[in-house]
């Protein structure tokens, strides 16, 4: 296992962070708006204090996928670039959004809003793929 790359780590956490700023503004920020109307499922929270959350828990992941990135090892990486995407994304598609998507059930959000969220950690956890890709891992 080579050494995590946190450059790399903290990069790719801005690039979701960016991600989330695109998804959630021009993309699809009135189409959530319609879903979740004012005070359901609005940010209860100052502004400051979410992207607080929001950039700490992105860390998490991004580590953790540097992690992942560090075990399969540089060398692989160079030659086998998609694996950035395969893996970034793979976790997406297998993890996230199911788990998502089974809450949501649970909670009866409709399938809408469960698109549109399971979309953005789709383009998040892809963008920070595309991150450590740029990065060298």
């Amino acid at each position: 296992m080579g050494p995590v790359n946190w450059i790399a780590v903290v990069v790719a956490t801005l690039f979701a962070l960016g991600a989330s700023t695109l998804w959630y503004g021009p993309l699809f920020g009135r189409a959530r708006l319609e879903e979740v109307g004012p005070g359901k499922l609005g940010i209860r929270r100052s502004p400051a204090r979410t992207a607080a959350i929001t950039a700490a828990l992105l860390f998490i992941s991004a580590s953790m996928m540097g992690h992942m990135f560090a075990r399969v090892g540089a060398a692989t990486l160079d030659v086998k670039w998609w694996l950035y995407f395969m893996m970034s994304g793979g976790l997406a598609i297998a993890f996230v959004v199911p788990s998502l998507w089974i809450s949501y059930s649970q909670q009866r959000i409709s399938t809408r809003l469960a698109l549109i969220d399971g979309g953005f950690w789709l383009a998040a956890y892809l963008s920070m793929g595309l991150a450590f890709m740029l990065m060298g891992q």
